[in-house]
Order: structure tokens, then C-alpha cells, then sequence
């Protein structure tokens, strides 16, 4: 009998109620076709609580963004929250595909998976304070080297929680991919965008460092980011030569990946409201603001309305060439926290360069699966079959599962 099965040590209410949450293991049919297993709900994470810890407060959406700080619509966030916009332009479709993503929602329960959890893949300093930066890793249960899948959590630069999007990793997992989920520092840690993606990088060299011990096959690695995550994707994508973001350990490996999935991340930081009604986009402006402590650093006063040289080279347009692996790009139309048009002005860009781009613009979905401030007609498109396994597809394209 084909099961399910989570390996990790489990301590605590918080990680009895992963357990609890996990795919069945009755006999049946799964949904991708494999005898001996019965599909059921993907598993989800436990809430966060007030500081962001996961396991406390209540239950949590399906894969809950959950340490993304939000503002009241119209643009009423302070200086550490994100701002809700009231109103979305209609976005130019120009170079995208326009989906509505409706159907069954992803279930799990056709591999036997295992999960090794808290891997310290780094401990870097920022400001003279050392941070242990962790990831989880679910791995499918088959013979053979696997391609790998990192995913990067969004949260606003202000969080990075790696529980984040447990259901849509493990829905992947099951398909033949090791997937591992990436803590990085933030500006909650004094951070810029340097360390977030040196962060990354040092995550890619890691697992490359120890693909045996994890059944890697480390020359089929993929980045793949929410929000906040999909523009440190995006970052790891166009920066595989530029070595002044390689530092840490493990500088005998590549941080370079073969395919980039970038889920509605911001990209050119000073128009990431360029859609919003004026008051929600002059707060995403504001000086000193989250977004700006970013790109300047966490003592700044200055705002990244301008396109400054600092606030071009935290673009990942900036770095784009024919050498860049192939990206993959979505974005809502009703997404009320970054622009629709940052995935589109990426994916030209990329397209101007010669990369293999595509970007899909999903009608009537919100920011991400766990959106703040979003209903749930709006974040269920991010867990329904037709987008992951589309997902899965432009993996399988470029890594082969």
C-alpha cells in the first residue's frame, strides 16, 4: 500500500497538528493516476502566533502567507504593513496569457514522501548579529537522484516563514521533486535585499553540497517564490553570474538554477503600487517604509520613488540575459498588494533579452493563496489543479521529474 508518510520528529501541539493534517493513507486511487492510495486534503501548516512563531492562534488558510503585515484598504498601512489598495487598474495583457483558474483543488496522497525539518544550511551575521538560518526539505520516495524544487517564502521583506505553502509543496514533492523551503533574513533582521538573496544562493550551494545525502540531482535545481519570494526567484534567476552575491559556505558549488517560477513578486520596487489608487500607491512610497528599508537599509529615510541606482540594481531586470533560465510568471488581476503590471514589466524585459518567459495573468485572483485581506474567491485559484499542475508541467518541461 502506497502511503504517506511525514518523517519528521514531531514536538509539541504545533507539530501534532502537521501530523494531524496529513494525507491519508486508505487504499484507492490517487488523483495523479497511482494505484494503492486514496487522494485527501494536502497538509497545512499550523498559524502563526503573535510574533510570527508558527503553532500558535487559529487555524490558518491553506497555505496562509501568514507573516505578511497588512494595512486597511486605501492604502492605511504604516511604515512596517503592507497597504491594501482599494482600487486595481485593468491590466495590459499584452505578451501574457489570461486564465481563470477554476476546478478541483490540489490533493495529496499518491507518494510516499519523507521530511526532514530546521536544516541549518547557514549562519551569516548581519550588523554583527549572527543569525541560523533553517529549511525544511520534503523528498519523494523513489529510486534515483530528483530534481529540486526551492521555495521562497514571501512576507512583505519583513518575514520569511519556511511553513509557508506546505500543501502546494507537498502536492509537488508527491510528483517526483525534492522540495525544500528556505528561511532568509529580512529587514526584521536589519537586512537588504543583498543578504536575502545571498541567503538564497547560499541555500542553493547547500543542498548542491549535499545532494547525496538527500537524493538531489544537482544539475536540475528550480527557484520558486511567493510575493516577496518570487522577486528573491527572480533575483536568483538573473544574478547566476554575478558573484558578488555568492558569499557564505559552500563557494565550490553553483548557485545558478535551471528554471525560475515567479508567483506575483514585486520586481522594479519603485513602481510596486503603479496600479493602486493614489493613496494606496503614494504609501507604498513612503519614505523610510519597509520596501525602502529593503533597498537602503534599516536606519534609511529615504523612499524608493525614484529609480535610483540603488533601487536599479535591487530590479532583477537589471541583470537579464540571453544566459537566464527559463521563467515562469503569475500574477492575479485583482492582486491588491503588488501591481499586476511588476510580473508583466519583468517578463518583457526578459523577453527583450532573449530568455525563455512566459507569464499567465489569472482573472479575478487575489494576491496569492493566503492573501491578506483577500476572499476566498480570490485566493482559491493559487490551490487549484489547473495552476499547479501547470506549474508541475513547466518543471517536469525544464527539470524532468
Amino acid at each position: 500500500m502506497a502511503k504517506f508518510k511525514l518523517g519528521r520528529t514531531l514536538v509539541g501541539a504545533a507539530a501534532l497538528g502537521l501530523a494531524l493534517t496529513a494525507c491519508s493513507t486508505d487504499s484507492g486511487t490517487t488523483a495523479s493516476g497511482e494505484a494503492g492510495a486514496r487522494s485527501s486534503s494536502c497538509p497545512t501548516p499550523p498559524a502563526p502566533g503573535p510574533q510570527g512563531a508558527p503553532g500558535a492562534g487559529a487555524a490558518a488558510p491553506s497555505g496562509t502567507p501568514s507573516g505578511v503585515p497588512s494595512g486597511a484598504p486605501g492604502g492605511a498601512g504604516a511604515g512596517n504593513q503592507l497597504p491594501i489598495a482599494s482600487t486595481v487598474a485593468k491590466p495590459d495583457t499584452a505578451n501574457s496569457k489570461v486564465i481563470s483558474a477554476t476546478g478541483p483543488q490540489i490533493e495529496c496522497g499518491g507518494r510516499e514522501v519523507e521530511t526532514h525539518d530546521d536544516i541549518v544550511y547557514s549562519t551569516p551575521s548581519t550588523n554583527g548579529t549572527k543569525t541560523e538560518l533553517k529549511l525544511d526539505l520534503t523528498v519523494p520516495k523513489t529510486d534515483g537522484a530528483k530534481p529540486l524544487v526551492v521555495y521562497i517564502p514571501g512576507g512583505g521583506f519583513l518575514t520569511a516563514q519556511k511553513e509557508q505553502g506546505l500543501n502546494r509543496r507537498t502536492y509537488i514533492a508527491e510528483r517526483g521533486y525534492v522540495v525544500a523551503s528556505v528561511h532568509y533574513r529580512t529587514t526584521t533582521d536589519g537586512a537588504t535585499y543583498v543578504a536575502g538573496l545571498a541567503d538564497v544562493k547560499s541555500a542553493v550551494r547547500y543542498l548542491r553540497a549535499h545532494a547525496g545525502e538527500y537524493g538531489i540531482d544537482p544539475g536540475r535545481v528550480a527557484v520558486w517564490g511567493d510575493s516577496a519570494g518570487g522577486y528573491l526567484a527572480a533575483m536568483a534567476g538573473t544574478t547566476g553570474g554575478v558573484r558578488k552575491f555568492d558569499v557564505g559556505d559552500n563557494l565550490d558549488q553553483s548557485s545558478k538554477v535551471q528554471a525560475v517560477i515567479d508567483d506575483f513578486g514585486p520586481a522594479n520596487l519603485s513602481r510596486i503600487g503603479a496600479d493602486f489608487d493614489d493613496k494606496t500607491e503614494q504609501a507604498n512610497l513612503a519614505a523610510g517604509n519597509m520596501t525602502a528599508k529593503w533597498v537602503y537599509g534599516p536606519d534609511t529615510n529615504k523612499s524608493v520613488a525614484a529609480y535610483t541606482d540603488q533601487v536599479k540594481a535591487a530590479d532583477p531586470a537589471t541583470y537579464a540575459d540571453a544566459d537566464d533560465p527559463a521563467f515562469l510568471l503569475y500574477h492575479g488581476d485583482q492582486d491588491r498588494l503588488v501591481s499586476p503590471s511588476q510580473t508583466l514589466a519583468l517578463h518583457n524585459a526578459l523577453l527583450a533579452k532573449g530568455v525563455d518567459s512566459t507569464r499567465y495573468l489569472i482573472t479575478g485572483a487575489g494576491h496569492g493563496d493566503g492573501g491578506v485581506g483577500m476572499p476566498a474567491s480570490m485566493t482559491a485559484p493559487w490551490t487549484t489543479r489547473k495552476v499547479v499542475d501547470q506549474l508541475v508541467g513547466f518543471l517536469d518541461d525544464h527539470l524532468g521529474s
